[in-house]
């Protein structure tokens, strides 16, 4: 799965990951007036580009597939990503839809609460034709979230790319990422997220997403639920604060959140743990299967110090720390 592979035309420099999914404008509160209106900043956001963003920034290579409009967004969008090295071979643009915009405000309460400009975006539009199956052939990684799955004809595509780098042997990687406002219903949220577990390697999921899915199974008993009921072969089930745990067939660890950390934003550290995790795991050289305990353990701490650096920065991409900046902290 690991190797690079041979053609006629010379050696092929494999991509570590590509992934499938929105690219998008987060626009995040900055403070709210008298009124209760929010003052917005803007950030470049979708979670499958913050999730590539963090292997590309750690060292590895990677490429999205994504759409975006034809406007001012979309193209500052593209030139974000090329200026983080990620690649954007598999990127097309829409000319009837505008990019898609997601906008972070909170509740009295503090808690973060989406609403989105997708009616439809431009993501939704990822046709059959914009897949670059080639870009899957040389990559080690195809990762994917469920916002994808939510309408046609992305989540054609989606299936389509899934099934396909499936057959060839890719290692599969999953993240429900639940964003409520975006579905028709929960049972079609549910259908399309159980969906996607049933056909990947390696998930993360958040303490929300397995209430979600499966109302009073404890956090500890996840991961191996998951395993056994749907066939994955790693799983981390994140738990905000309280840290995260790890599981294969063999072994589950709890590692404890990186701590006394200054939280400005929290958006995209999800992403970045997961990006994180999957970088260290291909760093190992071992299927997912095969990680002992103590392997598990390092990947989930080396995930948690890079999430928690993460939040003390706005942004999603823009809040991604470094190698070195993680390693001071190992």
């Amino acid at each position: 799965m690991f190797r690079t592979r041979t053609e006629s035309r010379g050696v092929v420099e494999m991509i570590d990951a590509i992934a499938l999914g929105e690219l998008l404008i987060d626009f995040s509160c900055n403070e709210i007036d008298s009124d209760g209106y929010p003052s917005l900043v803007s950030h470049p956001g979708g979670a499958p580009a913050n999730w590539l963003g963090t292997i590309q920034k750690l060292g590895g290579k990677t490429e999205l597939i994504a759409k975006v409009g034809d406007d001012v967004f979309g193209s500052l969008l593209v030139k974000t990503l090329k200026k983080a090295g990620i690649g954007t071979r598999g990127v097309s643009k829409a000319s009837d839809v505008f990019t898609t915009l997601a906008f972070v405000t909170f509740n009295e309460k503090r808690d973060r609460e989406f609403s989105f400009s997708r009616k439809p975006g431009a993501d939704t539009k990822l046709g059959f034709e914009d897949i670059p199956f080639n870009l899957i052939d040389d990559s080690k990684v195809f990762h994917f979230g469920s916002l994808s799955l939510t309408d046609e004809p992305s989540k054609s595509s989606t299936r389509a790319a899934v099934d396909y780098a499936r057959k060839h042997a890719k290692l599969i990687s999953f993240d429900p990422n639940y964003r409520k406002p975006l579905w028709s219903s929960e049972q079609d949220a549910k259908l399309q997220m159980l969906w996607g577990l049933s056909v990947s390697d390696v998930v993360k999921i958040s303490d929300e997403e397995v209430s979600f899915l499966f109302p009073g199974l404890s956090f500890d008993d996840a991961g191996q639920y998951i395993i056994r009921n749907y066939g994955v072969k790693l799983v981390y089930v994140t738990l905000g604060s309280s840290g995260s745990i790890v599981s294969n067939a063999s072994a589950s660890v709890r590692v404890d959140s990186f701590r006394n950390v200054d939280v400005v934003d929290t958006t995209g550290a999800g992403d970045i743990y997961g990006g994180s995790a999957m970088w260290a795991l291909l760093q190992t050289g071992k299927a997912p299967e095969h990680l002992s305990a103590a392997e598990l353990s390092d990947i989930a701490k080396f995930a948690s110090i890079s999430s928690g650096l993460s939040v003390t920065r706005p942004g999603g991409l823009s809040s991604i720390p470094s190698l070195e900046e993680v390693k001071r902290f190992l």
